[in-house]
């Protein structure tokens, strides 16, 4: 069975950092782009940051440009997405999908696999 997990969430104040994991099992994630999305309360679903499979090609919405930095590591089939300078705006809930493609792309249509989702929530 194909599955993502993510990790590393919670609360943190503005300021602070969090990472993220995103743990596949059942296959391994070399050859799948990663997005991550996020979804806020009362917002669509939107994209935050992906990464293709050979890790040389990375995206990142406007919002979180300088701040967030998406990394994969291939032995531990697991994609990362470290979160700095965080904001109440960053509050959401957080998703990892997985996309068969070599390159990765911030929509969320083409992403065959999704984990569960994680809260983050960014406050005082």
């Amino acid at each position: 069975q194909l599955q993502l997990v993510e990790s590393g969430g919670g609360l943190v104040q503005p300021g602070g950092s969090l990472r993220l994991s995103c743990a596949a099992s059942g296959f391994t994630l070399d050859t799948y782009a990663i997005g991550w999305f996020r979804q806020a309360p009362g917002k669509e679903r939107e994209g935050v940051s992906c990464i293709s499979p050979s890790g040389g090609s990375t995206a990142y919405a406007d919002s979180v440009k300088g701040r967030f930095t998406v990394s994969r590591d291939g032995a531990k089939n697991t994609v990362y997405l470290q979160m700095n300078s965080l904001i109440p705006e960053d509050t959401a809930i957080y998703y990892c999908a997985a996309l068969r493609f070599r390159l990765c792309v911030l929509k969320e249509s083409p992403y065959a696999y999704w984990g569960q989702g994680i809260q983050v929530t960014v406050s005082s």
